[in-house]
């Protein structure tokens, strides 16, 4: 294999390594941003099962002052 051609085997080599690098950090925020959407899912589900509960329980709201 000639130097040229070798030189241009480790500058590929090193590029890639850099683009998996690039994408791997990429994945990882990907995965903490679902995580934190995943929380905030949770948290909208909880207040939501919140408001039925409280709607089944058939507790009216008191007529306004003016009523």
């Amino acid at each position: 294999m000639n130097d040229d051609r070798l030189t241009a085997l480790e500058e590929r080599v090193a590029h890639q390594d850099k683009t998996i690098e690039e994408l791997s950090e990429l994945i990882a925020a990907q995965w903490r941003e679902i995580d934190r959407l995943k929380r905030q899912l949770q948290m909208v589900d909880d207040q939501l099962a919140s408001v039925e509960q409280l709607a089944r329980s058939g507790r009216a709201e008191p007529p306004p002052p003016h009523y």
